[in-house]
C-alpha cells in the first residue's frame, strides 16, 4: 500500500519505518530541509532503540523515502498520515496549526480519493476541523472528490516505540466511512495476526480515548507518589504497599512505581489539553487538576530532601546526578524531573555533576552554559568528591552499581534515590545512607 506520512518527528518517523517494515511503500514528508538531508544521509534526529537500523534497512529496500516536496507527497499515498507536533498553547490547549496546515496542503494538491489519518494526539473535534480544512481547499479549486478522515491515535512509549507499533495492545480507528475502515483493516492486518486488536469507533470517541489513556496513567503515577509521601510520614514502606495493592487484579502492578514525577512530551501536555477540553465543554475535571499539581510538587521532592539533610544553603556542596532524560531509553528531556532537580540545587548554590547514557547533548542544549553544572563521562566519574548521589532516571546501568566503589568515591556515603532502585537493607549493609521515595 502507498502511504504518505506528514512529519518526521517521533511519531511520524517511527510510524513510517514500521509501516515500511511490513512491506508498504512509505514516503515521509517534512518541511525541514535540514532534517530531510540528515535522514537521507543515514542520520537520526531522535534516539529510539532499533529505529536507526529499521530506517536504514527499509531505505535500502526502497520501501522508505524522505522528501520536502508537498505535491509529491500528496500524490504518493492513498493514505495520508498526519503526524505533526501539537505543542501546548499558552493556555495549555493543543496547538493545531500544524495539523490544519497539513490538511490544507493535502486538500490543495489532491486529485482523487484519499484517506487522511490523524496520527497526532489531538483534541476531540479535530477530525471535523481537518475535514473542514480539506473541503475549503477543494472548494477553492472548484474540485469535488471524495475523501475520508480517520482518527488513529498512537500509543507509543518512548524507548519501546517499535515494539509498541509492531505488537500493539490495541489499534483504535475512529471513522464512519466504510471504504476508509476497510483500508485501515488491510493496513493493520500484519500487526494483529495472532488476535484481533483493531477497535472501530467514531472519530470523537477515538480522539478522547487517546487523552483518557494518558490521563489515567498519569493519575496512577501521581496517586502513588502522594501515597509514597504519606507512607514516609506514617513509617510505612511504599514498596510493600505497592505489592499489596498490585496483587489485586482490578488494579495490577503497572504504573504503580512512585518516584520524582512524570515528564516527557505526552503526559504533561495531554493532561493539560484534556483539562482545557473539559473546561470548554463546561465539565471540568477536578481529578486531573490534582494530578497535575501533585506531579509538579513531586518533582521538587529530591531538592527538598537534600535541603532537609544539608540545609537550604548548599554553597560549596557538590552533587552527582544520574539520569537526565525523563525516562530510560530516550534522550527526551521535555518536562523531565531532572530539570527541576538541577534548577533547585543550582539555585541553592550547589555544583552538579551529571551523567546520562544518551541525553548529555540534549542537556547541554537545554541548560546551555549554566554556572555550576558540569558533566561526567561515566556514572562513577560523576561521584568523585560529591557530597551525595541523586538518582533521577532509572536507567538499567544504574541498577547494580559497585556499592563499595560508590562509597569510596563519594565524600559522604549518601544516596537520594528518586526512583527507588535499591533495597534499603542492602544499602545499610553497605554503609550507605539511603533516602528513597516512601521507603523506610
Amino acid at each position: 500500500m502507498k502511504i504518505t506520512v506528514v512529519g518526521t518527528g517521533y511519531v511520524g518517523l517511527v510510524s513510517g519505518a514500521c509501516l515500511a517494515e511490513a512491506g508498504n511503500d512509505v514516503l515521509c514528508l517534512d518541511l525541514d530541509a535540514d532534517k530531510i538531508r540528515l535522514l537521507d544521509a543515514g542520520g537520526m534526529p531522535i534516539h529510539e532503540p532499533g529505529l536507526q537500523e529499521m530506517v536504514a534497512r527499509n531505505r535500502a529496500a526502497g520501501r522508505l523515502r524522505f522528501t520536502a516536496d508537498v505535491e509529491a507527497s500528496v500524490a504518493h499515498g492513498l493514505l495520508q498520515f498526519i503526524a505533526v507536533g501539537t505543542p501546548p498553547d499558552e493556555d495549555g490547549s493543543a496547538d493545531l496549526r500544524h495539523v490544519v496546515a497539513a490538511a490544507r496542503a493535502i486538500g490543495r494538491h489532491m486529485d482523487g480519493y484519499k484517506v487522511i489519518v490523524d496520527k497526532s494526539t489531538v483534541p476531540v473535534g479535530t477530525a471535523d476541523k481537518v475535514c473542514a480544512a480539506i473541503v475549503g481547499e477543494l472548494s477553492a479549486r472548484g474540485l469535488q472528490t471524495g475523501f475520508a478522515v480517520v482518527s488513529n491515535p498512537e500509543f507509543l512509549k518512548e524507548g519501546a516505540a517499535i515494539a509498541d507499533f509492531m505488537r500493539p495492545d490495541r489499534i483504535i480507528v475512529g471513522a464512519d466511512d466504510a471504504r476508509a475502515i476497510e483500508l485501515m483493516c488491510q493496513l493493520y492486518a500484519p500487526f494483529q495476526r495472532s488476535r484481533e486488536r483493531l477497535i472501530v469507533m467514531d472519530a470523537r470517541s477515538a480522539e478522547l480515548t487517546k487523552y483518557a489513556a494518558n490521563a489515567m496513567l498519569a493519575t496512577r503515577i501521581s496517586f502513588m507518589n502522594e501515597l509514597a509521601n504519606l507512607a514516609e510520614k506514617l513509617g510505612a514502606d511504599i514498596e510493600q504497599v505497592r505489592r499489596g495493592i498490585g496483587a489485586d487484579p482490578r488494579i495490577g502492578h503497572q504504573f504503580l512505581y512512585p518516584g520524582c514525577g512524570y515528564g516527557g512530551s505526552c503526559f504533561p501536555k495531554d493532561v493539560q489539553a484534556l483539562q482545557r477540553t473539559a473546561a470548554a465543554a463546561g465539565s471540568p475535571l477536578g481529578v486531573l487538576a490534582a494530578v497535575e499539581a501533585a506531579n509538579e510538587t513531586q518533582k521538587g521532592v529530591p531538592g527538598r530532601k537534600i535541603a532537609a539533610r544539608f540545609g537550604e544553603n548548599l554553597a560549596g556542596r557538590r552533587f552527582a546526578l544520574w539520569g537526565l532524560a525523563f525516562k530510560p531509553d530516550t534522550d527526551d528531556m521535555r518536562e523531565a524531573p531532572s530539570r527541576v532537580v538541577i534548577a533547585d540545587l543550582l539555585a541553592r548554590g550547589a555544583t552538579v555533576c551529571a551523567y546520562d547514557p544518551v541525553a548529555m547533548s540534549e542537556a547541554r542544549r537545554v541548560f546551555g552554559a549554566a554556572p555550576g553544572l558540569v558533566y561526567a563521562d561515566s556514572p562513577l566519574a560523576a561521584l568523585d568528591g560529591a557530597d551525595a548521589l541523586v538518582i533521577v532516571t532509572e536507567w538499567r546501568e544504574f541498577r547494580s552499581p559497585d556499592f563499595d566503589e560508590m562509597k569510596r568515591r563519594l565524600k559522604t556515603p549518601l544516596v537520594f534515590d528518586g526512583r527507588n532502585l535499591y533495597d534499603p537493607a542492602q544499602m545499610r549493609a553497605a554503609g550507605i545512607e539511603y533516602c528513597a521515595i516512601g521507603r523506610r
